[in-house]
């Protein structure tokens, strides 16, 4: 009796939160068809009806995984950098975070690979608008031009991409964290980044 009563105030806490977390994990697991109702439940100790509870349909559900993605990946990320006031620090912490988040999760990666997805390739579009605008501030914040900070924005953000996919395709290629090995690769090539050229 205690247990069934344990295991219907569980299924009574789960939020809509919990449900997009959930999609997100099996997104990155197995892609956007990944995410299929009775076995999220399952995941999450409860029925089908917790979800009809939240979610009119499957699609909201996945809506609702993108936006907690956008959320967590983009404006979480952003808001923890922003609390470094130097520029350059503010680069380099926002791709160490970035680039180890990226390698360590697959969910970027996975995201990628199902861009053709309707609602994965509008929210694509949305955080990658959002990632490269922000990132661009950072160089303007370093005294480029404005063009000249979009462009840049814009190559450390292919980096970022490069480095995330090989990070899961090919990730011998990529120099290891410990040593320092990483720590130096990333310095270097966000020198390069933030050098003005001649």
């Amino acid at each position: 009796m205690a247990q069934r009563q344990q295991r219907q105030d569980r299924k009574a806490r789960l939020t809509a939160q919990d449900w997009a977390d959930a999609a997100l994990t099996a997104i990155g697991e197995g892609g956007v068809a990944a995410v299929a109702v009775e076995p999220l439940a399952a995941r999450l100790g409860t029925t089908k009806g917790s979800f009809y509870w939240h979610f009119a349909n499957r699609d909201a559900l996945i809506e609702a995984a993108l936006d907690r993605w956008a959320e967590i990946n983009t404006e979480g990320t952003i808001s923890e950098v922003e609390a470094e006031t130097d520029p350059r620090k503010r680069i380099h912490l926002l791709f160490t975070e970035a680039i180890t988040s990226a390698t360590a999760d697959p969910l970027e990666v996975a995201l990628l690979a199902t861009a053709k997805h309707p609602q994965v390739a509008a929210a694509l579009r949305r955080v990658t608008e959002r990632r490269v605008a922000y990132v661009a501030q950072l160089f303007a914040d370093l005294g480029f031009s404005e063009p000249e900070a979009r462009r840049r924005g814009l190559l450390a953000y292919t980096v970022y991409l490069g480095h995330a996919q090989l990070g899961h395709a090919a990730p011998s290629v990529l120099p290891p964290e410990e040593g320092g090995e990483f720590g130096a690769y990333l310095h270097e090539v966000l020198e390069v980044l933030m050098t003005r050229r001649p």
